[in-house]
């Protein structure tokens, strides 16, 4: 089954209501057909803290879609250690004429180390390495 990496714009286009995103990440999933989602809990992270201000509905939301994401066996969430974050440290240091987040790095050696070249994104920064990002603007 082919793999394919899910960015925090993914899982925010899914949840947020109104989400301008939406259409285009659910077409681009669909294109996809079976495939097993990956993401990172860092990426997790990065998505509940993105809905924080949404209001105790979006809250709750975003905290079962996580749950389910976690327990789900068709999506693997890569576990975040010391060493993935030294890694992803090491990557962002080595781009200092990039814009990346310290989580686009990880995200990027969890791809890189699973052999996962498109990503459920709009993120340039991922083009910009080289991934093929499936997201298209609306």
């Amino acid at each position: 089954m082919t793999e394919v990496f899910s960015d925090t714009l993914y899982w925010l286009a899914l949840v947020r209501p109104g989400d301008s995103w939406r259409g285009p990440a659910e077409r681009a999933r669909t294109t996809l057909g079976l495939a097993r989602l990956v993401t990172t809990d860092e990426i997790l992270a990065e998505f509940l803290a993105a809905v924080s201000a949404g209001g105790p509905l979006l809250w709750r939301k975003a905290v079962e879609t996580v749950r389910m994401l976690l327990t789900n066996p068709d999506v693997t969430v890569v576990a975040q250690s010391r060493d993935s974050f030294i890694r992803a440290l090491g990557r962002y240091a080595q781009r200092e004429d990039k814009e990346y987040s310290l989580t686009d790095c990880s995200a990027m050696n969890a791809m890189d180390a699973a052999g996962i070249r498109d990503i459920l994104t709009n993120d340039h920064h991922f083009e910009q390495e080289g991934y093929n990002v499936l997201i298209q603007k609306p």
